[in-house]
């Protein structure tokens, strides 16, 4: 018997009996249905800029709406799908839906008038330039321990 769980402790237990994994369907199956999927981002700074890569396969170019609001750099994306078959004696309609929306707060020395993105093989791709002010001020100093 497999017993559904998650960080050791069980989950519905009394489904544990019914959720085997030679069943049709697995603990992993039911459970991955509850999880929160969000597009993993990987987020890198420069001395002039930062850069903001979100993987996004199954979403088209025109299905992704990047928006600043606030300082707040939003990016959301959402598409459906339908497939509908038809004959004598049967009907069939298969449908699909997907949507996330992530947001990150700007640093201040982000130039939001500046922003680029660019979407390319399932990867979006943003460039947040620094201000001006910022870039010419950026000096190294060396402190000397005591």
């Amino acid at each position: 018997m497999t017993l559904v769980k998650e960080n050791g402790t069980n989950l519905f237990p009394a489904l544990s009996d019914f959720f085997e994994t030679d069943r049709w369907i697995s603990p992993d199956k039911l459970l991955r249905g509850f999880q929160n999927s969000l597009p993993a981002a990987n987020i890198s700074e420069t001395d002039k800029e930062y850069k903001i890569e979100l993987v996004t396969p199954g979403f088209k170019k025109d299905e992704i709406k990047v928006s600043l609001e606030n300082e707040t750099l939003t990016i959301s994306a959402e598409n459906k799908s339908e497939k509908e078959e038809s004959n004598k004696k049967y009907t069939r309609k298969e449908f699909s839906y997907g949507a996330f929306s992530r947001s990150f707060l700007l640093p201040k020395a982000a130039n939001s008038e500046k922003i680029a993105a660019k979407y390319e093989d399932g990867l979006l791709k943003l460039t947040v330039p620094k201000k001006d002010e910022v870039i010419n001020k950026a000096t190294k100093k060396e402190i000397k321990v005591a």
